[in-house]
Order: structure tokens, then C-alpha cells, then sequence
């Protein structure tokens, strides 16, 4: 919702439908990506139940939205000005982003696929804390919980166990994710025969790369102070609030740290060092991958007081 509406304000001032049709897909992306969770709802913890969830998570989202519109600029830029008839870091580098979009669609895929053929698993373990727990699988298990015993007949069996401070079944997803994802991109290069940024160029043949150079920059502007306000100052006040400290180098803080000073840096080399155009554009792209690592992997992959989500 934040992305598409990021998108309408950055439409009223440019007029760039072109922005819209790299930037929707994503949102429908993350949308599909989203319903594929359990939606049974878990009541927070009394400490976090309080009038700053709405405004730290509201803002930090906005922020992290309109930033996203700057990769999406960014990559519309590196697609249409980098030569895909030739290979090289650049076409390689490009390629690797939008694979990363295609092993989302993976995802959805597996789970998708896994759930309705009515795949299920469960493990018996104990959890870090020491407590007995359950852990259920809608896809077969390449890697189990940390010694857990399967209790479902006829499931398979993981092949490797996750250490306890590592979410298997989560784990377990992304890996099935890159899994599907890679064979759908196979699939795709040999009924093309071309490289995926290669079958986008035409979309944006037409395009103003300086008009793209500074939506991106003028996202990043609007963007970073929002993200920064959200994210970091109204996180530590409402972490003061519930755990009576500013900072507790909690995985989901240090990378919203590594973000806000990712985009710093960004504006810095943009303003002083005069990286315009493709240098800025990668710099756009590299940014979205840091957001979506902290808003994906941190919570899927590594354990923390963000991951009750």
C-alpha cells in the first residue's frame, strides 16, 4: 500500500507512467508474497502494546516505500543504458537483481503448490528458551529444528538441522523459494533465449534516463528523512517505552542502522562526490536489496525480538 501510494505522489509531480509499470509488479510482489503467510492473528505482549506500533511502523514503512521507488527508477536507468548484447559485470549484476524477483515468485510457487496438494509436517523440539514446541512444515523439510524429532508419517525426512538461534522453517522456505525460483528462471532463458533484463529493454527504450536519474535522487530525498524518523527515532522511543532502553543490538536495529548509513552514504557521493546517473542508479538498486534483506531475512532467517512476526 505504502509503495503504490508512494508511486501515485511521485506520478502527480513527474507524470512518469513508466515508473508505475515497474513499481506496481513489485507491489504485487510483495502483496502475493505477504498472503502467503498463516493469518492467524497472536495477541503482542503487553509491553508492546502501545500507540507507538501504529507510528513507528506506519512511518518506517512509508519510508522504506518511497525509497523503494528509487530502485525502481534506478533499475529501469541500468536496464535500458547497460549493453545486453554483451556480457559482462554490469549484465551479470543486473541479471542477479531481477533473478531475485523471479525466486520470489518461486516462493509463492512452492507454497502455493506445497499447500494445496495438503503437504504437511510436524517436529517435536526444544526451543532455545528450553521450552517444549512444535514446529509444523507446509513444505517438505530440507533442513529440520535443532534436534527435532519428526512426528508426521511419511513426511520427509530434513537433510541437515538448524543450529537454535536459526528459524528452520523459515530457513526451510527461503531455500525452497531459490530452489523453484532458479528452475523458473531456467525456464525463461531457454524458451527466450534471452537474458530477463534483455526482455525488458524494449519496454523502456523510449525513456529519459536524466528524468529517471532524478526521480531516483528526489525519492531518496523524501525517503531517507521519513525512514530515518520511522525506523530509527520512534523505534528507540517506543523500544524506551517496552524495554526501558534506546538500543539492545537487536538484528532487526543493527540493519535499520546499516540502512539509515547506506543512504547517508548514498547522499553524500550524490551531492559531494557528483555520482549522477549509473553509478547512482546501482546505488539505488543496492539500497533496495539492504531493505529487503532487513525486511525479509532478518525476520525469516534470524531470531530476534522482531521475529514474533
Amino acid at each position: 500500500m505504502m509503495l503504490v501510494g508512494a508511486f501515485i505522489i511521485i506520478f502527480f509531480m513527474y507524470r512518469s507512467t513508466v515508473v508505475g509499470l515497474f513499481a506496481l509488479p513489485v507491489a504485487v510482489l510483495v502483496i502475493a508474497y505477504a498472503s502467503m503467510f498463516p493469518r492467524e492473528i497472536s495477541p503482542l505482549i503487553p509491553a508492546l502494546k502501545s500507540h507507538w506500533l501504529y507510528i513507528h511502523v506506519t512511518t518506517a514503512a512509508a519510508g522504506e516505500a518511497i525509497l523503494a521507488i528509487s530502485f525502481v527508477t534506478g533499475l529501469i536507468f541500468l536496464i535500458k543504458s547497460i549493453d545486453q548484447s554483451m556480457r559482462s559485470m554490469k549484465t551479470f549484476w543486473l541479471e542477479t537483481i531481477l533473478f531475485s524477483l523471479v525466486v520470489v515468485i518461486g516462493y509463492i510457487v512452492a507454497v502455493t503448490g506445497f499447500s494445496l496438494a495438503g503437504y504437511e509436517a510436524s517436529f517435536d523440539y526444544t526451543s532455545k528458551e528450553g521450552t517444549e514446541a512444535v514446529a509444523d512444515y507446509r513444505v517438505p523439510a530440507i533442513v529440520g529444528p535443532y534436534e527435532g524429532i519428526l512426528t508426521t508419517e511419511g513426511a520427509m525426512k530434513p537433510l541437515f538441522s538448524t543450529p537454535d538461534y536459526v528459524s528452520a522453517i523459515k530457513l526451510n522456505t527461503v531455500i525452497w523459494s531459490f530452489i523453484v525460483g532458479t528452475i523458473l528462471y531456467i525456464l525463461i532463458r531457454l524458451i527466450t533465449r534471452r537474458r530477463i533484463g534483455a526482455l525488458l529493454q524494449p519496454i523502456v527504450k523510449n525513456i529519459n534516463l536524466d528524468l529517471m536519474d532524478e526521480i531516483g535522487y528526489r525519492s531518496v530525498l523524501i525517503g531517507f528523512p521519513v525512514f530515518a524518523l520511522g525506523a530509527l527515532v520512534f523505534a528507540m522511543i517506543w523500544a524506551q517505552v517496552a524495554w526501558t532502553r534506546f538500543w539492545g543490538w537487536d538484528p532487526k536495529e543493527v540493519w535499520a542502522l546499516i540502512t539509515f548509513l547506506f543512504y547517508a552514504a548514498f547522499l553524500h557521493f550524490r551531492l559531494n562526490r557528483g555520482w549522477h546517473g549509473e553509478k547512482s542508479a546501482w546505488l539505488a538498486v543496492i539500497g533496495f536489496v539492504i531493505i529487503m534483506f532487513n525486511l525479509l531475512a532478518v525476520n525469516l532467517i534470524i531470531a530476534g525480538l522482531h521475529s514474533y512476526a
